[in-house]
């Protein structure tokens, strides 16, 4: 139990770091247009995300992909913004279901990524083969998924107080956090280490 303990805060750690604040941000960019009646569609979506996060440790720790550091740290706030953008042309239009669908599919996209980014690092805590990896990868899923809905539920939580209390629109609160989101992470693609020859 106390080495489930180990990987699982690794997860919840890795979320919730301070300094690595881009999982956060891509998660408020994921979650803010949505409202506590859509918590089976939030839910599922930061599930794709735990998925692909997995799925590309999982291809790392057997060797079958790898990915250059400076390009996956440009890739990462890519698809910060990507999603952000998205948000700010789809405020306050009525989502249908294959717009959902794709969603679900780039969400499992940026979820690679953002995996890639973590790659190195998971492989250099955990020694032994690749498959004494897959119990604490598992362990390690777990607390990301955790850690995850923590952050979710605390946007929900923000969002209906600025929709309640504020009378924000949530046309209006998706509009403001989404360009916020989107003023945090330009810098980090032009200050991106690719573009230094």
């Amino acid at each position: 139990m106390s080495e489930f303990w180990i990987y699982f805060q690794i997860g919840l750690k890795h979320v919730l770091d301070i300094h690595a604040y881009d999982h956060v941000l891509f998660l408020i960019a994921l979650a803010v247009p949505f409202s506590f009646k859509d918590w089976k569609q939030i839910v599922l979506l930061v599930s794709m995300f735990t998925i692909g996060h997995t799925l590309a440790l999982l291809l790392s720790i057997f060797g079958i992909i790898a990915i250059k550091v400076n390009v996956v740290e440009l890739l990462i706030p890519t698809t910060i913004l990507i999603t952000a953008l998205f948000n700010l042309f789809t405020a306050g239009k009525s989502s249908k279901k294959e717009s959902v669908n794709l969603v679900f599919f780039i969400t499992l996209f940026f979820g690679i990524i953002h995996g890639l980014g973590f790659s190195n690092y998971f492989k250099s805590i955990l020694g032994g083969s690749p498959s004494s990896k897959l119990i604490p990868l598992g362990e390690f899923a777990l607390g990301i998924e955790a850690a995850q809905i923590v952050v979710v539920f605390v946007v929900l939580v923000l969002s209906y107080i600025v929709q309640t209390v504020f009378r924000f629109s949530k046309r209006d609160w998706t509009l403001v956090m989404s360009a916020f989101i989107i003023g945090v992470v330009l810098p980090l693609i032009v200050e991106s280490k690719i573009w230094i020859r």
